[in-house]
């Protein structure tokens, strides 16, 4: 769509006052139209179609058909930028419905609702405005996308694993984020030595199922922060919703610090402070990469990795659902090297591999 043209919105919501609630919030910015609402999934398939609106908001438990019988239908027929609404209680739906192909989420408070609904309405409205960025075809095609395994993968090595590594990589995502990362991470057939750490922008309650999943389905160590931790190669490290993950010098270790954020920051957890804390404590060790989203979330920090000594990996247009974010850390020109997601993990494995060379023969000169 054009960036003048207005945001046509169907609203989707088995509860009549969250209907009410969402259109009236969607309709407080000039930029958006609600075109239509629907109760159920069954009417919903049938205004889509209809309505063919730019975006969808969907609640998950519906009667008569659910959110994800929905997804699925409306993705195979007519791809529509979709973003779930949902508590906090279904956050193993939510990822659920990303991977069916929804966009985005915001979450709807599980305690008080109805009277709380109000407070997304930032966060929703910023959201809405980013999918005039979005490319839904890139999105139907990581649908099915089975990621790539990196056979040339650094192996570690069989005995205690070191504390200390020659590359340290911190990622930053948003918008599309979450499959994205999973698809790197599965890339690699053993971890690399090197740690990862990761901001993708997710409200609180989030974040710990998406570890676990993480985790799951990756040959990584993946944990949910909480402060204080090592960061070890073999391991990935999230940062939790809502907090922003930096790092700290403590009795001669480098550890992970959870922090609040600042009043007037939109984005949490933050890439910007992710990657400014880690060039500071880092330096020259740290390779940067950004992935898809929306906003300039990264572009600071990424020049922080580069005045520090170290590296920029970007994501490509070619792939990026949003490419806001790797194409500010483009123009900002603080990006070494700009791949499609597909080849992001053999270009981080270059980068850790050539690291590895270096520090061996380091050693052996002495």
């Amino acid at each position: 769509m054009n960036q003048g043209d207005t945001i046509r919105v169907l609203v989707i919501d088995d509860s009549a006052f969250s209907r009410r609630t969402i259109t009236r919030m969607l309709e407080s910015s000039p930029l958006v139209q609600v075109v239509g609402s629907a109760r159920d999934g069954e009417e919903a398939l049938r205004k889509a179609f209809e309505l063919t609106p730019d975006l969808i908001t969907l609640d998950l438990e519906m009667p008569r058909m659910d959110g994800f019988t929905f997804l699925r239908l409306l993705m195979a027929k007519m791809p529509v930028p979709i973003m779930v609404i949902s508590s906090r209680s279904g956050e193993s739906d939510v990822f659920k419905a990303l991977d069916l192909g929804a966009v985005d989420f915001i979450a709807k408070p599980s305690v008080r609702a109805n009277l709380e609904l109000n407070n997304i309405q930032a966060e929703l409205i910023r959201k809405v405005h980013a999918i005039r960025d979005l490319r839904i075809d890139r999105v139907k095609a990581r649908i099915s996308a089975a990621p790539p395994v990196v056979t040339d993968a650094v192996e570690p090595t069989p005995a205690e694993v070191p504390r200390e590594a020659s590359s340290v990589i911190a990622i930053g995502s948003s918008t599309g984020g979450p499959a994205a990362i999973m698809q790197v991470l599965a890339a690699f057939s053993e971890p690399p030595p090197a740690p990862i750490l990761i901001a993708q922008h997710m409200p609180e309650g989030f974040t710990e199922g998406f570890a676990e999943r993480l985790d799951r389905l990756s040959t990584f160590d993946v944990r949910h922060a909480e402060g204080g931790e090592v960061p070890i190669p073999g391991t990935v490290l999230l940062a939790p919703g809502g907090k922003n993950l930096e790092l700290e010098s403590c009795d001669g270790e480098i550890r992970t610090l959870l922090t609040d954020s600042e009043p007037g920051e939109k984005y949490v957890p933050s890439v910007d402070r992710l990657f400014s804390s880690a060039a500071e404590h880092y330096g020259a060790k740290l390779l940067g990469v950004v992935l898809t989203g929306m906003g300039d979330d990264g572009r600071r920090g990424s020049l922080a990795i580069k005045n520090g000594g170290g590296r920029v990996i970007a994501e490509s247009e070619e792939t990026a659902v949003i490419f806001g974010m790797p194409a500010q850390a483009i123009r900002a020109g603080a990006v070494d090297e700009v791949v499609p997601l597909h080849a992001v993990p053999a270009a981080i494995q270059s980068v850790v591999a050539s690291d590895e060379a270096k520090r061996a023969r380091g050693r052996g000169s002495r």
